[in-house]
């Protein structure tokens, strides 16, 4: 048997009340307006929007720097000296937090690192699974632990729709051309993310309930779904509004799914998706 202390970074949207019940300890990612870098999860995400509005600059993100890791091993280790540290990682190939956690982990034996490949609440879900299955089996062997984190990872799954599509543009992630287009045809693109990557993978067409519901039906109708859990994710002006929340869960109960649970996004979620944004994730069947 080993003890073992989850960490893992603000990006999964694991808030506080969720982090303090399974003894997770989540270190902040950053958002940057201007010169000045603010911790994520520290401040409402409703902020971004109105700097946005008010300045035309989009708020940067950015990952976790070494010293964000270095301070949190510690803290951990010192408070339980024999404990494990076990790190499931914001995707790596999103961000730099996973680089930096290694910089922070040399000559630390007790810490072992895994990129999930995931985001938001696929993170979320992945972390609080593993957090839940340590806690039903207390007796878990390394081996066991690894084996579940391993399954987890690989059976993840996570696609939303982004909100305001200028959010995207102001970001770069979109040009004024695409932008247009989009915006002019009602196009909301849906983007999952697949080996550890953020991937435009459809577009959809029409108003946001009518997306939402096509893209909920779809994720879990194309393979089997464990849904005895589905996490689901809105950032300010989304879901859950009344329409689209009712739209949803009767797509998901339609299908079996048991335990629903809405989370609101954290700043670096937010800023990515802009308002208005949903996204779903789930683990599909063994």
């Amino acid at each position: 048997m080993t003890d073992y202390i989850l960490v893992t970074e603000t990006g999964s949207d694991i808030h506080e009340e969720t982090a303090r019940r399974h003894g997770i300890l989540v270190v902040p990612m950053h958002v940057n307006f201007g010169d000045i870098s603010r911790d994520d999860d520290t401040f409402p995400p409703e902020e971004l929007y109105e700097y946005y509005k008010a300045s035309g600059k989009l708020p940067q993100t950015s990952g976790c720097v070494p010293a964000d890791f270095t301070k949190a091993f510690d803290r951990i280790h010192e408070k339980y000296p024999t404990a494990k540290i076990l790190y499931l990682a914001y995707s790596a190939a999103t961000t730099v937090s996973y680089r930096s956690a290694h910089l922070a982990a040399e000559g630390r034996d007790y810490v072992t690192m895994v990129d999930t490949k995931s985001v938001s609440s696929a993170l979320r879900l992945v972390v609080t699974n593993v957090a839940r299955m340590m806690e039903v089996n207390p007796d878990a062997t390394e081996d066991e632990v690894k084996a579940f984190v391993e399954g987890q990872v690989r059976r993840i799954r996570f696609a939303f729709i982004p909100g305001d599509l200028e959010y995207l543009r102001a970001g770069g992630r979109l040009s004024n051309v695409a932008f247009l287009g989009a915006t002019l045809l009602r196009i909301k693109p849906t983007v999952e993310v697949l080996d550890g990557k953020l991937v435009a993978t459809k577009k959809r067409r029409g108003a946001m309930v009518r997306c939402v519901g096509q893209l909920v039906e779809e994720f879990v109708s194309r393979e089997p779904m464990d849904l005895s859990r589905v996490n689901l994710t809105y950032t300010v002006g989304g879901a859950p509004d009344p329409i689209i929340r009712a739209v949803v869960e009767k797509i998901l109960r339609d299908h079996g799914a048991q335990e629903i649970e809405w989370v609101k996004s954290g700043c670096v979620i937010a800023t990515h998706g802009g308002p208005g944004a949903f996204g779903i994730a789930a683990v599909a069947a063994e």
